[in-house]
Protein backbone atom coordinates (compact mmCIF):
# COMPACT_ATOMS: atom_id res chain seq x y z
CA UNK A 1 0.00 0.00 0.00
CA UNK A 2 1.21 3.51 -0.85
CA UNK A 3 0.05 6.58 1.08
CA UNK A 4 0.79 9.93 -0.53
CA UNK A 5 0.88 12.98 1.77
CA UNK A 6 -0.03 16.43 0.45
CA UNK A 7 2.77 18.39 2.09
CA UNK A 8 6.50 17.73 2.02
CA UNK A 9 8.26 16.73 5.24
CA UNK A 10 5.05 16.62 7.30
CA UNK A 11 6.75 14.94 10.26
CA UNK A 12 3.83 14.98 12.70
CA UNK A 13 1.48 13.34 10.19
CA UNK A 14 4.11 10.77 9.25
CA UNK A 15 4.60 9.81 12.89
CA UNK A 16 0.84 9.60 13.43
CA UNK A 17 0.39 7.35 10.41
CA UNK A 18 3.28 5.08 11.28
CA UNK A 19 2.11 4.66 14.86
CA UNK A 20 -1.45 3.89 13.77
CA UNK A 21 -0.38 1.43 11.08
CA UNK A 22 1.89 -0.38 13.50
CA UNK A 23 -0.30 -0.44 16.61
CA UNK A 24 -3.73 -0.89 15.04
CA UNK A 25 -2.96 -2.97 11.95
CA UNK A 26 0.43 -4.56 12.68
CA UNK A 27 1.96 -3.17 9.50
CA UNK A 28 5.41 -1.72 8.91
CA UNK A 29 5.90 1.47 6.92
CA UNK A 30 8.83 3.12 5.15
CA UNK A 31 9.23 6.67 3.87
CA UNK A 32 10.06 6.88 0.15
CA UNK A 33 11.98 9.74 -1.44
CA UNK A 34 13.80 12.77 -0.11
CA UNK A 35 10.74 15.00 0.29
CA UNK A 36 9.01 12.49 2.61
CA UNK A 37 5.66 12.53 0.87
CA UNK A 38 5.18 8.81 0.15
CA UNK A 39 4.75 6.09 2.77
CA UNK A 40 5.12 2.46 1.64
CA UNK A 41 3.15 0.10 3.88
CA UNK A 42 4.22 -3.55 4.10
CA UNK A 43 2.84 -6.63 5.81
CA UNK A 44 -0.79 -7.79 5.81
CA UNK A 45 -2.70 -4.67 4.76
CA UNK A 46 -5.99 -6.46 4.15
CA UNK A 47 -7.49 -5.09 7.38
CA UNK A 48 -6.42 -1.49 6.83
CA UNK A 49 -9.37 0.90 6.49
CA UNK A 50 -8.43 2.62 3.24
CA UNK A 51 -11.44 4.98 3.25
CA UNK A 52 -10.57 6.21 6.73
CA UNK A 53 -7.01 6.97 5.64
CA UNK A 54 -8.20 8.77 2.51
CA UNK A 55 -10.38 11.08 4.59
CA UNK A 56 -7.62 12.07 7.01
CA UNK A 57 -6.41 15.67 6.81
CA UNK A 58 -3.21 15.95 4.81
CA UNK A 59 -3.63 12.75 2.79
CA UNK A 60 -3.62 13.07 -0.99
CA UNK A 61 -4.20 9.43 -1.95
CA UNK A 62 -4.09 5.82 -0.74
CA UNK A 63 -3.46 3.02 -3.22
CA UNK A 64 -3.18 -0.69 -2.68
CA UNK A 65 -0.24 -2.41 -4.38
CA UNK A 66 -1.38 -5.82 -5.53
CA UNK A 67 2.08 -7.30 -6.07
CA UNK A 68 3.49 -9.18 -3.08
CA UNK A 69 6.83 -7.37 -3.32
CA UNK A 70 6.03 -3.90 -2.00
CA UNK A 71 9.47 -2.32 -1.57
CA UNK A 72 10.91 -3.70 -4.82
CA UNK A 73 7.91 -2.61 -6.89
CA UNK A 74 8.24 0.04 -9.60
CA UNK A 75 5.15 1.62 -8.06
CA UNK A 76 7.31 2.54 -5.07
CA UNK A 77 9.75 4.65 -7.07
CA UNK A 78 10.94 5.04 -10.64
CA UNK A 79 14.60 4.01 -10.41
CA UNK A 80 17.23 3.24 -7.80
CA UNK A 81 20.76 4.46 -8.44
CA UNK A 82 23.52 3.05 -6.25
CA UNK A 83 26.70 5.08 -5.98
CA UNK A 84 29.66 2.72 -5.78
CA UNK A 85 32.10 5.59 -6.23
CA UNK A 86 31.87 9.13 -7.55
CA UNK A 87 32.46 7.96 -11.11
CA UNK A 88 30.52 4.68 -10.88
CA UNK A 89 26.75 4.65 -10.26
CA UNK A 90 24.84 1.43 -10.89
CA UNK A 91 21.39 2.28 -12.22
CA UNK A 92 22.37 5.54 -13.90
CA UNK A 93 20.28 5.51 -17.11
CA UNK A 94 23.19 7.01 -19.06
CA UNK A 95 25.84 4.44 -18.15
CA UNK A 96 26.76 0.75 -18.38
CA UNK A 97 28.80 -0.41 -15.38
CA UNK A 98 31.34 -3.15 -16.03
CA UNK A 99 32.37 -5.60 -13.32
CA UNK A 100 35.24 -7.94 -14.18
CA UNK A 101 37.66 -10.37 -12.63
CA UNK A 102 38.39 -14.07 -12.17
CA UNK A 103 35.78 -16.67 -11.33
CA UNK A 104 37.92 -17.84 -8.42
CA UNK A 105 40.82 -16.30 -6.57
CA UNK A 106 43.56 -18.91 -6.99
CA UNK A 107 46.64 -16.97 -5.88
CA UNK A 108 47.86 -13.45 -5.23
CA UNK A 109 49.79 -13.39 -8.52
CA UNK A 110 46.83 -14.61 -10.57
CA UNK A 111 44.49 -12.05 -9.02
CA UNK A 112 47.01 -9.24 -9.47
CA UNK A 113 47.42 -10.00 -13.18
CA UNK A 114 43.67 -10.21 -13.68
CA UNK A 115 43.06 -6.97 -11.81
CA UNK A 116 45.66 -5.31 -14.06
CA UNK A 117 43.73 -6.55 -17.13
CA UNK A 118 40.54 -5.00 -15.77
CA UNK A 119 42.22 -1.76 -14.73
CA UNK A 120 43.74 -1.35 -18.20
CA UNK A 121 40.16 -0.94 -19.48
CA UNK A 122 39.31 1.45 -16.65
CA UNK A 123 37.04 -1.02 -14.87
CA UNK A 124 35.82 0.32 -11.54
CA UNK A 125 34.71 -2.93 -9.84
CA UNK A 126 36.84 -6.06 -9.43
CA UNK A 127 35.11 -9.40 -8.90
CA UNK A 128 36.68 -12.53 -7.47
CA UNK A 129 35.34 -15.65 -5.81
CA UNK A 130 36.75 -16.46 -2.36
CA UNK A 131 34.02 -18.95 -1.40
CA UNK A 132 32.88 -21.13 -4.31
CA UNK A 133 29.61 -23.10 -4.18
CA UNK A 134 30.32 -26.06 -6.45
CA UNK A 135 28.06 -28.82 -7.70
CA UNK A 136 30.53 -31.52 -6.67
CA UNK A 137 32.00 -31.78 -3.15
CA UNK A 138 35.49 -32.56 -4.50
CA UNK A 139 35.76 -29.46 -6.70
CA UNK A 140 37.80 -26.43 -5.65
CA UNK A 141 35.79 -24.59 -2.98
CA UNK A 142 37.79 -21.35 -2.88
CA UNK A 143 40.40 -19.88 -0.54
CA UNK A 144 37.92 -18.44 1.94
CA UNK A 145 39.07 -15.59 4.17
CA UNK A 146 42.50 -15.60 2.54
CA UNK A 147 40.82 -14.89 -0.79
CA UNK A 148 38.90 -11.97 0.70
CA UNK A 149 42.14 -10.50 2.00
CA UNK A 150 43.72 -10.88 -1.44
CA UNK A 151 40.89 -9.12 -3.27
CA UNK A 152 40.93 -6.31 -0.71
CA UNK A 153 44.66 -5.91 -1.34
CA UNK A 154 44.22 -5.93 -5.12
CA UNK A 155 41.39 -3.42 -4.91
CA UNK A 156 43.52 -1.04 -2.88
CA UNK A 157 46.48 -1.43 -5.22
CA UNK A 158 44.52 -0.69 -8.39
CA UNK A 159 41.99 1.74 -6.95
CA UNK A 160 39.00 -0.53 -7.63
CA UNK A 161 35.94 -1.41 -5.62
CA UNK A 162 35.48 -5.12 -4.94
CA UNK A 163 32.72 -7.73 -4.97
CA UNK A 164 32.71 -11.36 -3.87
CA UNK A 165 30.11 -14.04 -3.22
CA UNK A 166 28.83 -14.63 0.31
CA UNK A 167 27.30 -18.01 1.16
CA UNK A 168 26.57 -17.89 4.90
CA UNK A 169 25.12 -15.26 7.20
CA UNK A 170 27.86 -16.09 9.69
CA UNK A 171 30.47 -14.78 7.23
CA UNK A 172 28.94 -11.31 7.02
CA UNK A 173 31.49 -9.68 9.38
CA UNK A 174 34.33 -10.87 7.12
CA UNK A 175 32.67 -9.47 4.01
CA UNK A 176 31.88 -6.21 5.79
CA UNK A 177 35.59 -5.88 6.54
CA UNK A 178 37.16 -6.89 3.23
CA UNK A 179 34.83 -6.11 0.28
CA UNK A 180 32.74 -3.20 -0.96
CA UNK A 181 29.87 -5.21 -2.43
CA UNK A 182 28.42 -8.65 -1.78
CA UNK A 183 27.08 -11.15 -4.26
CA UNK A 184 24.39 -13.73 -3.56
CA UNK A 185 24.78 -16.62 -5.99
CA UNK A 186 21.96 -18.35 -7.83
CA UNK A 187 21.98 -21.31 -5.45
CA UNK A 188 21.46 -19.00 -2.47
CA UNK A 189 18.77 -16.76 -3.95
CA UNK A 190 16.25 -18.30 -1.56
CA UNK A 191 18.59 -18.65 1.42
CA UNK A 192 16.29 -16.49 3.47
CA UNK A 193 18.41 -16.34 6.62
CA UNK A 194 21.29 -15.03 4.52
CA UNK A 195 19.01 -12.49 2.84
CA UNK A 196 17.72 -11.30 6.21
CA UNK A 197 21.29 -10.83 7.43
CA UNK A 198 22.20 -8.85 4.31
CA UNK A 199 19.20 -6.63 4.98
CA UNK A 200 21.03 -5.36 8.04
CA UNK A 201 24.12 -4.41 6.04
CA UNK A 202 24.67 -1.04 4.40
CA UNK A 203 26.81 -2.44 1.59
CA UNK A 204 25.35 -3.08 -1.89
CA UNK A 205 24.13 -6.61 -2.58
CA UNK A 206 24.00 -8.13 -6.06
CA UNK A 207 21.32 -10.82 -6.05
CA UNK A 208 21.58 -13.41 -8.81
CA UNK A 209 18.52 -15.10 -10.23
CA UNK A 210 17.97 -18.67 -9.08
CA UNK A 211 18.45 -21.55 -11.51
CA UNK A 212 14.70 -21.92 -12.10
CA UNK A 213 13.29 -18.83 -10.39
CA UNK A 214 10.36 -16.86 -11.77
CA UNK A 215 10.65 -13.09 -11.77
CA UNK A 216 8.22 -12.78 -8.88
CA UNK A 217 10.22 -15.25 -6.78
CA UNK A 218 13.39 -13.34 -7.57
CA UNK A 219 11.85 -10.01 -6.60
CA UNK A 220 10.46 -11.50 -3.39
CA UNK A 221 14.00 -12.62 -2.53
CA UNK A 222 15.13 -9.02 -3.08
CA UNK A 223 12.26 -7.93 -0.85
CA UNK A 224 13.83 -9.76 2.10
CA UNK A 225 16.94 -7.59 1.83
CA UNK A 226 14.96 -4.39 1.29
CA UNK A 227 12.60 -5.15 4.17
CA UNK A 228 15.62 -5.60 6.43
CA UNK A 229 16.59 -1.99 5.78
CA UNK A 230 19.21 -2.28 3.04
CA UNK A 231 18.04 -0.33 -0.05
CA UNK A 232 21.16 -1.11 -2.09
CA UNK A 233 20.04 -4.19 -4.02
CA UNK A 234 21.07 -5.01 -7.59
CA UNK A 235 19.50 -7.81 -9.62
CA UNK A 236 21.70 -10.05 -11.78
CA UNK A 237 20.27 -12.08 -14.66
CA UNK A 238 22.63 -15.03 -15.15
CA UNK A 239 20.47 -17.44 -17.11
CA UNK A 240 18.03 -20.15 -16.07
CA UNK A 241 18.02 -23.91 -16.47
CA UNK A 242 15.92 -25.14 -19.39
CA UNK A 243 15.90 -28.18 -21.69
CA UNK A 244 18.73 -26.66 -23.76
CA UNK A 245 22.10 -28.37 -23.32
CA UNK A 246 24.32 -26.58 -25.85
CA UNK A 247 24.72 -23.47 -23.71
CA UNK A 248 25.38 -23.68 -19.98
CA UNK A 249 22.18 -21.82 -19.10
CA UNK A 250 19.50 -20.04 -21.11
CA UNK A 251 20.21 -16.31 -20.79
CA UNK A 252 16.81 -14.67 -20.43
CA UNK A 253 17.48 -11.22 -21.87
CA UNK A 254 13.73 -10.69 -22.08
CA UNK A 255 13.71 -10.42 -18.30
CA UNK A 256 15.53 -7.06 -18.48
CA UNK A 257 12.72 -4.98 -20.07
CA UNK A 258 10.16 -6.94 -18.05
CA UNK A 259 11.97 -6.15 -14.81
CA UNK A 260 12.26 -2.51 -15.85
CA UNK A 261 8.45 -2.34 -15.69
CA UNK A 262 8.16 -4.34 -12.48
CA UNK A 263 10.92 -2.89 -10.30
CA UNK A 264 13.04 0.18 -9.65
CA UNK A 265 16.12 -1.92 -8.83
CA UNK A 266 19.19 -1.85 -11.13
CA UNK A 267 19.71 -4.85 -13.41
CA UNK A 268 23.05 -6.48 -14.26
CA UNK A 269 23.57 -9.27 -16.84
CA UNK A 270 26.11 -12.09 -16.43
CA UNK A 271 26.96 -13.44 -19.91
CA UNK A 272 29.83 -15.63 -18.65
CA UNK A 273 27.83 -18.09 -16.55
CA UNK A 274 24.97 -18.18 -19.03
CA UNK A 275 27.00 -19.05 -22.11
CA UNK A 276 29.68 -21.24 -20.56
CA UNK A 277 32.02 -20.86 -23.55
CA UNK A 278 34.51 -18.06 -24.10
CA UNK A 279 33.67 -17.52 -27.76
CA UNK A 280 29.99 -16.81 -27.01
CA UNK A 281 30.36 -14.45 -24.06
CA UNK A 282 30.92 -11.30 -26.13
CA UNK A 283 27.73 -11.72 -28.17
CA UNK A 284 25.64 -12.28 -25.04
CA UNK A 285 27.27 -9.25 -23.42
CA UNK A 286 26.35 -7.06 -26.40
CA UNK A 287 22.78 -8.31 -26.18
CA UNK A 288 22.62 -7.41 -22.50
CA UNK A 289 23.69 -3.85 -23.18
CA UNK A 290 21.37 -3.50 -26.17
CA UNK A 291 18.33 -4.68 -24.22
CA UNK A 292 18.89 -2.07 -21.51
CA UNK A 293 20.88 -3.66 -18.68
CA UNK A 294 22.54 -1.27 -16.24
CA UNK A 295 25.76 -3.25 -16.38
CA UNK A 296 27.59 -6.52 -16.98
CA UNK A 297 29.63 -8.85 -14.81
CA UNK A 298 32.25 -10.70 -16.88
CA UNK A 299 34.83 -13.30 -15.93
CA UNK A 300 38.38 -12.70 -17.20
CA UNK A 301 41.77 -14.35 -16.66
CA UNK A 302 45.23 -13.90 -18.20
CA UNK A 303 45.56 -17.67 -18.76
CA UNK A 304 42.16 -19.37 -18.48
CA UNK A 305 43.61 -22.88 -18.73
CA UNK A 306 45.28 -22.34 -15.33
CA UNK A 307 42.07 -21.41 -13.54
CA UNK A 308 40.73 -23.64 -10.77
CA UNK A 309 37.17 -22.88 -11.79
CA UNK A 310 35.13 -22.40 -15.01
CA UNK A 311 38.12 -22.20 -17.36
CA UNK A 312 35.92 -22.75 -20.43
CA UNK A 313 34.06 -19.44 -20.04
CA UNK A 314 36.85 -17.08 -19.01
CA UNK A 315 37.99 -14.32 -21.36
CA UNK A 316 41.73 -14.04 -21.98
CA UNK A 317 43.26 -10.68 -22.84
CA UNK A 318 42.39 -10.86 -26.55
CA UNK A 319 38.75 -11.86 -25.99
CA UNK A 320 38.43 -9.37 -23.13
CA UNK A 321 39.54 -6.45 -25.30
CA UNK A 322 37.22 -7.55 -28.12
CA UNK A 323 34.34 -7.74 -25.66
CA UNK A 324 35.04 -4.30 -24.24
CA UNK A 325 35.35 -2.76 -27.70
CA UNK A 326 31.98 -4.22 -28.68
CA UNK A 327 30.27 -3.22 -25.42
CA UNK A 328 31.60 0.33 -25.75
CA UNK A 329 30.30 0.58 -29.32
CA UNK A 330 26.81 -0.74 -28.48
CA UNK A 331 26.58 1.48 -25.41
CA UNK A 332 27.49 4.54 -27.49
CA UNK A 333 24.90 3.60 -30.11
CA UNK A 334 22.13 3.72 -27.52
CA UNK A 335 23.36 6.91 -25.86
CA UNK A 336 25.25 5.42 -22.92
CA UNK A 337 28.84 5.39 -21.72
CA UNK A 338 30.79 2.49 -20.21
CA UNK A 339 32.15 2.96 -16.69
Amino acid sequence: MLIVIKEKNHESLIQKLQSMLSEKYGCESHIIGGNKRVLAVTGDTSGVDVEFLKNMDGIRSVDRVDRPYKLASRERKDRTMIEISKDCVIGDPKSVVMIAGPCSIDSEGQLDETAAMAKARDIKILRGGAYKPRTGPYSFQGKGEEGLKLIAKAGQKYGMKTISEIMKAEDLPLFEEYVDMMQVGARNMQNYELLKALGKSKKPVMLKRGLAAKLEEWLLAAEYILAGGNPNVILCERGIRTFEEEVRFTLCLGSVPALRELTHLPIIVDPSHAMGKTRWVKDAALGGVAVGADGLIVEIHPRPSESSCDASQLLDLEHWNECMDGVTAVAKAIGKRVV
